[in-house]
C-alpha cells in the first residue's frame, strides 16, 4: 500500500485535516499516471497539485492525445506520448492507471515485482474521500442506475456528486471546495481491477453476462472482476444485486455486508423479508420492516430491464438514507439518458431509437424485446461476443439488419441466412437502407453490440451521428 487510508471520521473538519494528511505524503513523490484520457488528466491534475512529480504517459499519438498533451504541459505538466518507455515505469513511486489501460502490461507487471504500487484513478479518489460512497455496476443499465440513484437521493434532500465511469472522474470529488453528503460512482470492470481498499457503504451488482472478451481470458474472469466491488465491505455496508443469479449469488456469499436482493417479474419468493420485486405494474419493496410500493404507471422509463435498474436504485437510495417521497418523485421526472434507448425522431410512421450504449450483446436482447418489428443496425469493433446467441430474437424480431463498421462481416456470416442482411459503408447510408426497408409502425434500431472505436472517439459521437442522420431525412 502507497496510502494509508487511517480510521474513518466524521465530521468535516476532521475529514479535511484527514485529506491535507495525506497530501503530504504525495509532496516529491515521482507518481506515473497512464492514459491521457478524462480520468488521467484530472488523476493528473489532483496529483500535481498536490505536489507530486507527475508525468503521464500515453502510447497513443492521436489528435486527442496530443491535445490532452499541450493542456498538460501548459500546466507544467510532465507527458510521453507514443510508446511505454520501461524506465518511466521502475523509477517511479506510485503508477496511477487509467482504466482504459490494461493493467496486464508487460512494464506494469516488471514494476508491480520492483515493489511499485499500481492503482487505478478510482483507488486513488477513494483514499481521499470521507463521504458515504454508492458504488454501481454490472454489464448492463449501470449508467441509468447510477443516474437514477443520483436524482433520487437528490430528491430526497441530500447533496450528491455523480461520477466515476459515468461524466466526471471520481478523482474531481477531492478537489472540490464544499463536500457532499453522499458519493454516487459508476465503476467498470477495468475500474476494479485496480482496487485495493475501495470500500462502497452501498454496493450495486446489477447483472453480468459476456463482455469485455477481447480483455479478460474468459468470462469468469471477467465475472470475477465485478464482483469485487464486494470486496472490502464490512458488517455496516449493503450489497444490493441481482436475486436468483447463481454466478451473482456465488460473488456476494461469504461476505460480511447486509445482502439486499432485487428480482426480476416472477422470480421473487412470496415470502421474501428484504429486497424488491418487479411486478407487472409496480415494484415491491421490503426494506428495514417496511413495505413500499411504486406504482410503474407513474414511471416514463420503459422496458423489462428499466424495471430492474428502478428496483436496484430504489434500494440503494434506501440504504444510502433516501426515502421512499424521493424515490417515486425521481421516478415521475427521469426520462432516461442519451444514447440508451432514447427515441430521436418518427418518419414516415417510422420510429428511430438510438441505443448506441448497447455495446454488448446482452444489450441487443434487451432492446430487441423491447419493440415488435424491427429494422437492426448493428456493428463497429467487437468485444467478443457470441453474435450467434442472438439468432432467436433476431428471427422473431428483425424485419433486416444493417451492419457496418469492423465486426460487420463476422455479423453478416452469422446471420446471412437467418435474415436480410445489408452492409453498410458508414452510418449516412445504414440510416438510409434502413429508411427503405421500414414500413409504418415499425423501429429502426441502432443497438449496436460493439464497442465504437473503429469508426468514432465513443458511443457518444456514434448517437449523434444516428441522430444527425435521421434529422436529415425530414
Amino acid at each position: 500500500m502507497f496510502f494509508n487510508p487511517g480510521s474513518a471520521v466524521v465530521d468535516f473538519d476532521r475529514k479535511r485535516v484527514s485529506r491535507d494528511h495525506k497530501l503530504m505524503m504525495l509532496s516529491g513523490k515521482k507518481v506515473l499516471v497512464l492514459g491521457m484520457g478524462a480520468s488521467g488528466e484530472a488523476a493528473a491534475r489532483f496529483l500535481h497539485a498536490r505536489g507530486a512529480r507527475v508525468t503521464v504517459n500515453d502510447a497513443g499519438d492521436s489528435d486527442q492525445v496530443k491535445m490532452a498533451r499541450q493542456k498538460l504541459e501548459t500546466e507544467g505538466i510532465d507527458t510521453v506520448i507514443g510508446e511505454h518507455p520501461a524506465g518511466i515505469f521502475d523509477q517511479a513511486d506510485l503508477i496511477c492507471l487509467s482504466p482504459g489501460v490494461p493493467h496486464t502490461l508487460a512494464p506494469l507487471t516488471s514494476a508491480r515485482a520492483l515493489g511499485v504500487p499500481v492503482i487505478g484513478e478510482i483507488e486513488l479518489a477513494a483514499q481521499f474521500i470521507r463521504e458515504p460512497i454508492v458504488a454501481i455496476t454490472g454489464t448492463n443499465g449501470k449508467t441509468t442506475t447510477t443516474t437514477l440513484i443520483g436524482e433520487m437521493l437528490a430528491a430526497s434532500g441530500h447533496r450528491t456528486f455523480v461520477g466515476g465511469n459515468i461524466g466526471r472522474p471520481l478523482i474531481e470529488y477531492p478537489m472540490l471546495e464544499k463536500p457532499v453528503d453522499t458519493v454516487v460512482v459508476e465503476v467498470s470492470s477495468f475500474q476494479l481491477d485496480t482496487i485495493e481498499t475501495f470500500r462502497p457503504a452501498v454496493s450495486v451488482l446489477l447483472n453480468i453476462t459476456p463482455d469485455h472478451l477481447n480483455r479478460y481470458p474468459d468470462f469468469d474472469a471477467y465475472a470475477r472482476s465485478k464482483g469485487r466491488i464486494f470486496e472490502n465491505q464490512g458488517p455496516d455496508d449493503t450489497a444490493i444485486y441481482l436475486g436468483n443469479d447463481d454466478l451473482i449469488a456465488s460473488l456476494t456469499a461469504r461476505r460480511p455486508c447486509k445482502r439486499l436482493p432485487f428480482f426480476r417479474a416472477g422470480e421473487a419468493p412470496p415470502d421474501f423479508k428484504q429486497g424488491a420485486a418487479v411486478t407487472d405494474q409496480a415494484i415491491l419493496i421490503r426494506h428495514n420492516d417496511r413495505e413500499y410500493w411504486i406504482d410503474l404507471n407513474h414511471v416514463r422509463l420503459v422496458g423489462e430491464h428499466q424495471r430492474e435498474n428502478i428496483a436496484a436504485a430504489s434500494l440503494a437510495t434506501l440504504a444510502a438514507g433516501g426515502t421512499i417521497d424521493g424515490i417515486r418523485k425521481a421516478l415521475e421526472e427521469f426520462d432516461g439518458l442519451p444514447h440508451r434507448m432514447e427515441p430521436v425522431g418518427t418518419f414516415q410512421d417510422v420510429l428511430y431509437v438510438n441505443d448506441s450504449k448497447g455495446t454488448n450483446i446482452s444489450a441487443v436482447e434487451r432492446a430487441l424485446a423491447s419493440f415488435e418489428t424491427v429494422i437492426l443496425i448493428m456493428g463497429g469493433k467487437d468485444k467478443g461476443g457470441d453474435f450467434s446467441s442472438l439468432i432467436p430474437l433476431v428471427k422473431q424480431k428483425v424485419r433486416q439488419l444493417i451492419v457496418l463498421g469492423d465486426a460487420a462481416a463476422m455479423i453478416f456470416g452469422i446471420m446471412q441466412e437467418i435474415v436480410e442482411v445489408k452492409k453498410a459503408g458508414n452510418m449516412a447510408q445504414a440510416v438510409k437502407m434502413a429508411r427503405d426497408a421500414a414500413e409504418p409502425n415499425d423501429v429502426v434500431l441502432l443497438s449496436p453490440g460493439c464497442a465504437s472505436f473503429d469508426q468514432y472517439e465513443n458511443y457518444a459521437a456514434r448517437g449523434n451521428d444516428f441522430r444527425r442522420q435521421v434529422e436529415q431525412l425530414s
